[in-house]
């Protein structure tokens, strides 16, 4: 007799467990640690916003006669070529040099060598990728590349720092075939 009350008692508390389980609520997605999507929206609109108010500011103050893409990218080309024209799957010769708006030099061709990519392959920033499609060989060209369009949020974890607007020098030494 109990052996058979010791078999009821396990037998009930596993209909007990089974039946418990299957009351509880669905699990619920975890929701997004920063809010809605239109509160990301908001923000990233925000600093996309500060960042033009900046970049405005700072053309203003070098007396610099800039154009600005829909994307943000602010361009000024100083100097014409007569070359090629840059465009998608063709490689992209260039003499550069990246600077924060403080000034700060962060890399130089003079020191790294000419930067060679292939156009449209995305191995570039953003910004100078489609700054580049608007050149043709022998062109000058100062970019300023705002955070989206440059390193974004991390920077390049070497000595662009994080969020940086920055300033492209270019010249276009060669538009040519893969």
């Amino acid at each position: 007799m109990i052996q058979l009350n010791h078999t009821v008692l396990v037998f009930l508390f596993l209909l007990f467990f089974i039946f418990s389980c299957k009351n509880q609520p669905e699990e619920q997605k975890p929701e997004n640690p920063f809010g809605e999507k239109e509160t990301l929206m908001k923000v990233n609109k925000y600093f996309v916003e500060k960042d033009a108010e900046i970049i405005e500011s700072y053309v203003k103050r070098r007396n610099w006669q800039m154009e600005v893409t829909e994307s943000g990218l602010w361009y000024m080309i100083y100097e014409k070529g007569h070359g090629p024209k840059a465009t998608i799957g063709k490689v992209a010769t260039i003499e550069y040099s990246i600077t924060l708006l403080d000034g700060t030099v962060c890399y130089d061709s003079g020191n790294s060598g000419p930067k060679r990519f292939t156009i449209g392959r995305g191995r570039v920033e953003a910004g100078l990728e489609e700054g580049i499609l608007m050149l043709r060989t022998g062109d000058r060209a100062r970019f300023i590349l705002p955070p989206h369009l440059a390193y974004g949020l991390l920077g390049d974890e070497e000595k662009i720092l994080p969020r940086s607007t920055i300033v492209y020098e270019v010249k276009v030494i060669e538009i040519s075939d893969l």
